[in-house]
């Protein structure tokens, strides 16, 4: 008997426990292991049943038992309670492995979703779409424990229903992550069977809804994920072995078959369990645990990789930006009776909107204002062939007809999908008087020192875009104190939160209101209006670029 004495402290965890039991026999030993068995499962298994009706049994005759067979009971009730305890244990231990399994998916999947949300500089979609995939899969692994399902009040079918549902759904994740890190021959494959998997999904969910036997969906799921995995199967062999030139994997694809075909081991063997081939322990998780984690290293290396670039591009536009300020003037010609101030806003780091000047002498100055169709890189190149265009006619800068046309020679035909909107301004301070001519842009506006406010168009075709366009001019007189605006139409399209422009009419009431006050005050203040208007100066985002250049005749 000695020898079952440490087999009792095994099984029962503790000397007092064991004591009780070879003092009071197996009907009291029995009991204990019923009492001591499982807490967390929902029903007594049918070994359990057997001991507690062995237990009944053994109150009615207890006397018989002692008197006959004393020994051999108490040896058999050790035995059979060792059996007990460790078959509990057993399950226990089990449920603690899926539970511990699914929090760390369920960890792996809420740090994937932080790191997309945080990190919005990208908009790569794999991590949101890996982080659903691992709430359902860890859901349904919880959802198949009765120790997670006595947490709450709901009934076995419930919880059938909601696995069901997973089960049916957990895929359209899967298949958006694989149509996102798919080489592109891949991805019609896959389109295609995200659609087939939805439309499965669909009827899963609506013929359980109509009340289809839980089993028999189950049954015909673990033929159609057997049969999804070999057409999968063939395709990617029929498409490695396909005439023609073959392009390599990229490397996270190639990963995430690794980790994929470790996790379908798996899956197969859940499957033949459920058709009744296999039996034992379903370790599908396991299996998912390493799937997991080439999923997670596929979406953070798309994510890093992702960022990288974007810091690249930042710094070539950073390094655009500057190239482009050097582009423009880096400080206004200074006239004795004239107060130049120009004013560039882009909406982007580099941008298509464009100022020079053409100084002649002291009395005498050219100003070109321009806008190239388009954002961006594209836009900025053609402000910089504008530039090297616009040098080129110095020699007839008193001649805005002359420079228009000099300039739409220069551009013709280097682009096929821009253009160019374009003012040229010659002021002549001797003769008080302006000569002006544009090219498809917004009209000069003139304030009088009474307060009148004049629209000045002359208009020809736009640069870039017909080489025998011609161009007009007209003759303009100033007087002291007079302003002269010119601008590029980011300034009066500037829409607000209910899409209303600023508009010509706001810009010369503008422009009347505060004619008193000096041109860098009322450049400055017109921005600043165009802002607070357009809520530029909150969440909204600029919608163009903007530039201005106000001349004060002294």
């Amino acid at each position: 008997m000695d020898c079952f004495w440490s087999l009792g402290q095994d099984v029962f965890g503790n000397e007092g426990a064991a004591k009780s039991v070879r003092r009071n026999g197996a009907s009291e030993l029995t009991e204990l292991v019923i009492l001591g068995s499982d807490p967390l499962r929902e029903s007594p298994s049918t070994l359990e049943r057997t001991m507690l009706g062995a237990a009944g049994a053994s109150r009615r005759d207890l006397a018989t038992i002692q008197s006959h067979m004393a020994d051999s009971s108490n040896t058999s009730a050790l035995l059979l309670a060792q059996a007990v305890a460790s078959f509990s244990r057993s399950e226990l231990r089990w449920e603690l492995a899926i539970i511990a399994a699914a929090v760390a998916i369920l960890s792996i999947a809420l740090a994937a979703s932080a790191l997309f949300f945080f990190r919005r500089r990208t908009r790569d979609l794999t991590l949101i779409y890996f982080g659903l995939f691992c709430i359902l899969y860890a859901l349904r692994l919880l959802a198949s424990l009765s120790s997670f399902r006595s947490l709450f009040d709901e009934s076995r079918v419930f919880w059938n229903y909601v696995n069901w549902v997973i089960t049916c759904t957990i895929i359209l994740p899967l298949g958006l992550f694989l149509y996102q890190v798919a080489d592109e021959h891949l991805r019609n494959f896959f389109r295609w069977l995200l659609a087939a998997q939805t439309v499965f999904a669909i009827f899963g969910i609506l013929a359980a809804a109509r009340g289809v036997s839980l089993a028999k969906l189950f049954f015909a799921n673990n033929f159609v994920v057997l049969g999804t995995l070999a057409a999968t199967t063939l395709f990617l062999v029929a498409n490695k072995w396909r005439p023609g030139p073959r392009q390599r994997l990229s490397h996270e694809f190639r990963v995430f078959i690794a980790g994929f075909l470790v996790w379908m081991l798996f899956v197969v063997h859940a499957n033949l369990l459920g058709l009744k081939i296999l039996t034992g322990h379903n370790v599908e998780f396991l299996g998912f645990l390493v799937f997991v984690a080439c999923l997670g290293y596929v979406s953070a290396y798309r994510t890093f990789a992702s960022e990288e670039r974007l810091i690249a591009i930042n710094k070539e536009l950073e390094i655009a930006r500057r190239i482009q300020s050097f582009t423009l003037p880096q400080c206004v010609p200074a006239l004795a009776g004239l107060e130049i101030v120009a004013r560039y806003a882009p909406m982007s780091a580099v941008a298509g909107d464009f100022y020079d000047f053409l100084c002649v002498d002291e009395k005498r100055v050219g100003i070109l204002i321009a806008d190239v169709t388009g954002h961006g890189v594209p836009a900025a190149l053609i402000a910089s062939m504008l530039k090297v265009a616009f040098a080129s006619q110095t020699a007839h800068a008193h001649d805005p007809v002359r420079v228009l046309t000099g300039l739409n020679g220069a551009l013709c035909g280097k682009f096929e999908e821009h253009f160019v909107t374009a003012a040229y301004l010659f002021v002549d301070l001797d003769k008080s008087s302006l000569r002006y001519s544009a090219a498809g842009h917004p009209p000069l506006m003139l304030a009088s020192r009474s307060g009148n406010v004049r629209e000045i168009e002359e208009n020809g075709p736009m640069l870039g875009m017909f080489p025998e366009a011609a161009y007009s001019s007209l003759e303009i007189r100033v007087s002291r104190g007079d302003r002269c605006l010119l601008y590029t139409d980011g300034l009066f399209e500037a829409k607000n939160a209910a899409q209303e422009e600023f508009g010509k009419a706001r810009c010369k009431e503008f422009l009347i209101t505060q004619r008193d006050i000096p041109a860098a005050r009322f450049a400055n203040a017109l921005l600043d209006n165009i802002a607070g208007f357009s809520g530029h100066n909150s969440a909204r985002a600029q919608e163009d670029d903007i530039t201005l250049l106000a001349l004060d005749f002294q």
